[in-house]
């Protein structure tokens, strides 16, 4: 885990970040109403940026292409809704089919966003002491993934590196930088091969899957708190259960746009994206005091 001191959760019991961060990336991923939709985004740049540093966002540049092409593609493929943009040939572009690509590419992006969130916040140990008694498949599934997934980048970037390096193996056209493209692919998979028969018989050799009772490495207690900020975490998550079920039950991006009015049922939502800017804030006020 990043325990840097961008990090609010790095103070709290794991089970806090676990909470927080799955019930933001499930909200995130059903409450489909341009309102939430911003409230993701947003909630999920502000938890990056305490998590990550503010500097990281630069390096996630790319997910405002991302909504772009989503907004885009929708817009391209899908012609239903009442309000037509301008129209080319025979087909219509309407504004219904913008907006509703537009709010799928920031659901999206914030998805990312809190996964990213969540790898920098749960590392291996912590998933493994959650979740290895009740899940221990997948637990153990999860934390092989936030490992192999950043060692396979690593791994791809050296053999690029390697094969720049190299002025006979260099690409010097589109078809060879394809063609050098598919031998890092292979290279790449079969160094993750051998790995998993070396991983495979460390495991045995160490008696996993033999039926006793796992332990894990660190044990972490449930302090006040702690118990506090988990008590936080889910009562905000309750709350704003039954009034996103409300909220996107009555707005429908087809036939017609419905008129978004002021209402107080986005303040809890609010208050549970905002969540880990308060608890950055209240460690930056203890330090200070």
């Amino acid at each position: 885990m990043n325990r840097s001191q961008h990090n609010p959760f790095s103070a709290y019991h794991p089970a806090v970040a676990l909470t927080y961060l799955a019930c933001a990336a499930g909200f995130a991923m059903a409450a489909m109403q341009p309102v939430y939709a911003g409230f993701s985004l947003a909630g999920a740049l502000v938890c990056a940026a305490c998590v990550r540093g503010a500097e990281s966002l630069r390096r996630m540049a790319w997910l405002a292409v991302l909504v772009l092409v989503v907004t885009v593609a929708n817009m391209l493929f899908i012609s239903e809704g009442a309000t037509t943009l301008f129209t080319l040939g025979s087909r219509a572009f309407t504004l219904e089919a913008l907006l509703y690509g537009l709010c799928s590419g920031i659901m999206f992006a914030a998805v990312f966003l809190w996964m990213a969130s969540y790898a920098a916040c749960m590392d291996s140990a912590a998933t493994m002491e959650l979740l290895g008694r009740a899940m221990p498949t997948v637990s153990l599934m999860i934390s092989q993934v936030m490992r192999l997934v950043p060692q396979f980048a690593r791994r791809g970037r050296t053999v690029a590196a390697a094969l720049a390096a190299t002025p006979a193996a260099a690409p010097r056209g589109a078809r060879e930088h394809t063609a050098g493209s598919l031998r890092t692919v292979s290279v790449l998979m079969g160094w993750g091969l051998e790995d998993s028969l070396v991983r495979a018989d460390s495991m045995r050799a160490r008696g996993y899957a033999c039926g006793a009772t796992r332990t894990t490495y660190r044990r972490c207690r449930m302090r006040r708190a702690d118990a506090i900020a988990l008590a936080i975490v889910i009562v905000l998550a309750a709350v704003n259960i039954p009034l996103a079920a409300l909220a996107c039950s009555q707005y429908s991006f087809y036939p017609a746009l419905p008129r978004l009015v002021a209402w107080w049922g986005y303040l809890p939502y609010a208050a549970l994206m905002l969540l880990p800017a308060a608890l950055a804030l209240r460690e930056w006020w203890l330090w200070r005091a």
